[in-house]
């Protein structure tokens, strides 16, 4: 089993499997934004607002992103960030998906600068059921 947790978050990277088992062993909040479906940049920021809990007060902008994820009082010190279909959200959307992951990076880097960590994993759904 891969460990990012062992080391400082650097960029995004692929999920380990069996995520929550191995964050929890490190202290690690979890939480997780799914992409599929994702085709425009409100239906981007609806997907963060469902899947971060945040309230109908989000900005939903990048800015608005941004700063929730370097607020220590909204995520926790120890926090990762699942994107769920990432991939494919980046081959449907790439304009989209790398403006996307520039905010990500810079919180990233933003969260690492206040001595927090925030880790940027994707997920796909398993092959055996990605078709039902």
């Amino acid at each position: 089993m891969i460990n990012v947790f062992a080391a400082a978050p650097q960029g995004v990277q692929p999920a380990p499997h069996e995520i929550r088992m191995l964050a929890a062993g490190h202290q690690v909040a979890v939480r997780e934004v799914s992409l599929a479906g994702v085709r425009d940049k409100e239906g981007l920021m609806l997907a963060f607002l469902s899947g971060l809990g945040l309230t109908q007060s989000f900005g939903r902008n990048w800015d608005a992103l941004y700063d929730v994820l370097t607020d220590p009082e909204q995520i926790s010190g120890r926090f990762a960030l699942v994107l769920r279909d990432y991939d494919t959200f980046r081959q449907r959307q790439r304009r989209l998906a790398a403006e996307l992951e520039g905010v990500l990076l810079d919180a990233q880097q933003s969260a690492q600068e206040q001595g927090r960590m925030l880790w940027l994993l994707t997920e796909e759904p398993d092959a055996d059921t990605r078709h039902w």
